[in-house]
């Protein structure tokens, strides 16, 4: 945008060069270039995504928000810290794991420690915000292998239900809910980058707790693989092997934001 500009001490700051009083001191040693010349004001407003900004020689990366589209792998968790687990963001590069100026990162949402795939890690906190609200109803879809097999009557009578919608039960301290109607698909699908296969994809339009293992286990069944392949229009790229992440294209964040569905 053309009119989204920031202070340079901010920048600056966020970027982990120390405080604005840090900053300041920075600056005048002559150590901060813009766009070829000698910075010494740390009010100095800075255009992002047009202004270049140098450090002792090295060129600081603009950004004012992060969207990074990683394959979640297995046995690690959604947390910015636990005390057990590795967390998603041990395995970003330290390239990424900085406070932006949209804000720190952090998951939009979140998936299981045993489940797998799309997951979106950011600093948009107002688009987070925006499509996990319990009213957006923005669909995920799941790839999903089970513990019984089912002939075509079993597959045809689960389609059925889940297209209704039905009650889920309690778990633990969780409520029981009325799960919205959900789209299932049975076929072999075969996950890109790993040996799983899959029996059916299901496509929910809210996020409750172990929602897709609590609907299946409603129906007698036992979810044994999990693993997120889309968010809204939002596919994840099967090239990416797990635990490994990529930032999304401007297009795909169009794409994640609703605006390009194409």
């Amino acid at each position: 945008m053309a009119n989204d500009c920031e202070r340079i001490d901010k920048i600056l700051s966020h970027h982990g060069f120390g405080s604005r009083k840090d900053v300041k001191k920075l600056m005048r040693g002559g150590f901060v270039v813009v766009n070829g010349k000698a910075a010494f004001d740390p009010g100095m407003q800075i255009r992002i995504g047009s202004d270049t900004v140098l450090v002792d020689g090295v060129e600081i990366k603009l950004q004012r928000d992060v969207y990074i589209m990683m394959n979640k792998c297995r046995d690690v968790v959604c947390a910015n810290r636990d005390g057990e687990h590795r967390t998603v963001f041990d395995l970003l590069d330290d390239s990424v794991r900085h406070k932006f100026l949209g804000g720190d990162l952090h998951c939009m949402g979140r998936l299981d420690i045993d489940t797998e795939g799309l997951l979106i890690i950011t600093t948009d906190g107002a688009l987070t915000h925006r499509l996990l609200a319990p009213k957006t109803h923005v669909p995920k879809t799941y790839a999903v292998a089970l513990r019984d097999s089912l002939d075509e009557s079993g597959k045809a009578a689960y389609v059925e239900k889940f297209s209704r919608g039905f009650f889920v039960d309690r778990e633990g301290n969780e409520d029981g809910f009325d799960a919205l109607p959900a789209e299932l698909e049975f076929a072999d699908f075969e996950m890109e980058n790993s040996s799983e296969k899959a029996d059916c994809l299901l496509t929910i339009y809210e996020g409750k707790f172990h929602q897709v293992k609590r609907m299946f286990a409603q129906l007698g069944n036992e979810v044994v693989y999990l693993k997120r392949v889309a968010m809204g229009a939002l596919k994840l790229d099967a090239s990416i092997p797990l635990g490994s992440y990529r930032e999304l294209s401007e297009r795909e964040v169009s794409v994640l934001r609703g605006d390009d569905s194409d």
